[in-house]
């Protein structure tokens, strides 16, 4: 396989850690409400395992409350039973045909939880690039051990890698800045 390919494969799967972590990051609390909080939530539906987003309406009428509107009512007991389950600290109060969640508002302590929960999202998400580089670095090595290619472009396959390690991983370090600076914003 030539050098741009296995650099452009890399790139790709530091892309895709870079994706998986916004979005776990997205599901961490902050003072205000975001319908990314709730809508990776299981609910247990017509006998499998659905998202909440999948069955349900989630919206955002104030910024300390989310309401969610399951299509079909039959399953409002098992939406309400689900966020119970999912401990995210939300208790979720059956109006009618929908569910509303009012976020209550944030000790300093359970600020500093959430941090801890982002940093270590984004130490996983590091951990993961680099997993990336060092499947690119063998690969990089077989095929020079193969001869497919030379020894210098090996070296330089290893330098792109490494610049491309450094860019995601900064990257990672400014999405984990950004979601700190939110949740410790009264």
């Amino acid at each position: 396989m030539p050098v741009d390919d296995i650099l452009l494969e890399a790139e790709d799967k530091m892309q895709k850690t870079e994706h998986v972590l916004q979005n776990e990051l997205a599901g961490v609390r902050t003072g205000k409400a975001s319908p990314a909080l709730v809508e990776n939530i299981l609910v247990e539906a017509y006998g499998v395992q659905m998202r909440l987003r999948e069955m349900a309406g989630i919206s955002v009428p104030e910024p300390r409350m989310l309401v969610v509107q399951p299509w079909d009512l039959g399953n409002l007991s098992h939406v309400e039973k689900a966020i119970q389950k999912a401990n995210i600290g939300l208790s979720p109060r059956v109006e009618g045909k929908l569910i509303r969640l009012v976020l209550p508002q944030l000790s300093e302590q359970r600020r500093q939880e959430f941090v801890k929960m982002a940093r270590k999202m984004a130490e996983d998400g590091r951990v993961a690039v680099r997993h990336e580089r060092r499947d690119a670095l063998l690969q990089l090595k077989e095929e020079s051990k193969s001869g497919v290619i030379t020894e210098d472009e090996q070296a330089h396959g290893d330098k792109e890698i490494q610049q491309l390690t450094d860019t995601y991983t900064k990257k990672i370090d400014e999405h984990l800045e950004r979601k700190e600076k939110e949740i410790m914003t009264v």
